[in-house]
């Protein structure tokens, strides 16, 4: 319960600078460089694969795709993405694996709050 009302307490700060950041993160992309917005997506790649896809919060969409290939979502994932980049999520898990498989090893998915 403690993690709970934590984790519902640091939503209530978090979440409105979320907003910001997305409506950044568009001004960004249009009118500033395109480093910034870079890292900006990067960051919201990360966030919706943790929320949406239940994902890791460190591995992209892409990423998390290549690893559930055989689900249907994942095949959509690959089907779009193929689109813009030929095997652009077997280059993202190859790039970002070594960072899953070392974040497990340390048990960093682990519970932090409590």
């Amino acid at each position: 319960m403690k993690e709970r009302l934590a984790g519902f307490l640091l939503m209530t700060a978090v979440v409105p600078m979320a907003v910001l950041g997305y409506l950044i993160l568009v001004w960004v992309g249009f009118f500033a460089r395109a480093e910034r917005g870079r890292a900006g997506v990067r960051a919201l790649d990360h966030f919706v694969n943790a929320s949406v896809f239940n994902g890791y919060a460190w591995e992209s969409v892409s990423s998390h795709a290549w690893r559930e290939r055989h689900r249907r979502w994942a095949k959509v994932v690959i089907w779009v993405t193929d689109r813009f980049q030929k095997n652009h999520c077997m280059r993202a898990n190859k790039r970002e694996q070594p960072v899953v498989d070392l974040v497990l090893q340390k048990g960093l998915e682990k519970k932090t709050i409590f």
